[in-house]
């Protein structure tokens, strides 16, 4: 642990630590907040064939796997996580920037492969990072990380001015500029993270596994791990499944296009408070039951949209529950990752999860969800109904799972699957 955070938690160096890594989290979720909303319109006005744009979209799966057997490992054991965040950033600013410049296919999906190569691991990296200096990570750790949230807002809502009313050439040079500003703010972090507490790599036990992903993967044969990994598989997939349903839907029920972005970032608005009562919540209800309510709540909120798809204000409140679903669950998991794994293997244990949650839980989304739409679409009228009662289904069987074979030690033991009081 640096020297920052053998200070009291109430000591100046200690808040200033914490600004820092909220600044981090702010610049670390600007980024991807500034292209992903925008990048598949604008893919399409450029004349990018479907096939195409699901290579382009497929760049954050592909890095997910990556990550696993290369870019943690080095970020676990090879390098301090600051100078990890600084590199990545830096190359992968300006794969950005050459994406601003790049209309053509080969080269497009060539920079955004490299770009997501390095950026991928860095969100793995930089959770590390924050606990490493945090000294108590489940009352700190969603205070730092709702930062995240805060960078997400604070890219997608100007753009979403910027390019109100263009159109034609206007607007494809107004969409090209979300890789611009990406570009821009990359390159930022990428010299801010020089400023980052010193946090050097931990090296591995004389006779444990020399690759920290092994190590990692091993873990999976403890049960309680075992069973948080399938039910963060299926959590992940209907949290994606949202995002590849929600535009259309919300479209097809009458909220205009240009209110459509809006109305989703109101979950994004709510997770800022999730995330400042996540610490208290925690404490409070524990890991599992947490976790269980994080899921729970995508089955409220594809029930509403299934029951209640009739009344638009009731669809737009809603969607404050997205910031339950990603804090109590999402946020939760990457703390008790901190809190019960290794320490020489937390980065690949988080990039392990985040297999699921950026990689393959992305795809089972696309594969599962797309086809459904279109199986329950007569006439160009969707079933919403039939829809989402399949995630409706699938989170409430994810919950049950959780809540009877999730049984996480209270307290941190030094290796997972040692004896230690359950919740």
């Amino acid at each position: 642990m640096s020297g920052a955070a053998v200070s009291s938690a109430g000591s100046p160096a200690h808040s200033g630590t914490k600004i820092k890594l909220f600044v981090m989290m702010v610049l670390e979720f600007f980024i991807w907040g500034a292209w992903l909303p925008l990048v598949f319109p604008y893919m399409g006005n450029i004349g990018f064939t479907e096939g195409q744009m699901a290579l382009v979209g497929s760049a954050f799966a592909i890095s997910s796997i990556v990550a696993i057997f290369f870019s943690n490992e080095f970020a676990d054991r090879r390098f301090s996580a600051e100078r990890f965040m600084s590199a990545s950033h830096l190359i992968g600013g300006l794969a950005l920037l050459g994406l601003y410049f790049t209309r053509s296919f080969v080269p497009f999906f060539v920079l955004m492969l490299v770009h997501a190569l390095v950026y991928v691991p860095t969100i793995s990296v930089s959770n590390s990072l924050a606990f490493a200096n945090l000294k108590d990570a489940q009352r700190e750790f969603g205070i730092v990380r709702m930062g995240g949230t805060i960078g997400w807002i604070l890219a997608s809502w100007p753009l979403y001015f910027l390019l109100k009313g263009a159109s034609g050439d206007d607007l494809i040079r107004a969409q090209s500029a979300i890789f611009l500003v990406a570009g821009v703010a990359s390159l930022a972090l990428a010299g801010f993270s020089l400023t980052l507490p010193h946090t050097p790599p931990k090296t591995a036990v004389a006779g444990e596994d020399k690759l920290a992903w092994v190590k990692a993967l091993k873990l999976l044969a403890v049960p309680h791990i075992m069973v948080l990994f399938l039910v963060t598989f299926a959590d992940s997939t209907i949290h994606n499944g949202y995002f590849v349903m929600a535009g259309k839907f919300l479209g097809d029920i009458g909220i205009a296009p240009d209110n459509i972005m809006p109305v989703m970032s109101l979950g994004q608005i709510a997770e800022i408070v999730t995330m400042a009562a996540l610490g208290m919540v925690l404490k409070k209800l524990g890991w599992k039951t947490t976790m269980v309510i994080g899921i729970l709540g995508h089955a409220a909120r594809f029930a509403v949209f299934a029951f209640m798809s009739q009344s638009i204000p009731v669809i737009v409140l809603v969607q404050v529950l997205h910031g339950i679903c990603y804090a109590f669950f999402f946020a939760t998991l990457y703390i008790y990752i901190d809190a019960a794994f290794p320490h020489d293997i937390r980065t690949s244990a988080q990039g392990l999860f985040n297999l699921l949650i950026l990689g393959i839980g992305d795809l089972a989304a696309k594969w599962i969800f797309i086809p459904l739409q279109g199986h329950y679409t007569r006439g160009g009228t969707v079933d919403y109904q039939s829809l989402f009662l399949v995630p409706v289904g699938m989170a409430l069987a994810a919950a049950i799972l959780l809540a009877l074979y999730f049984h996480p030690p209270a307290e941190a033991p030094s290796e997972v699957g040692q004896p230690a009081t359950a919740h």
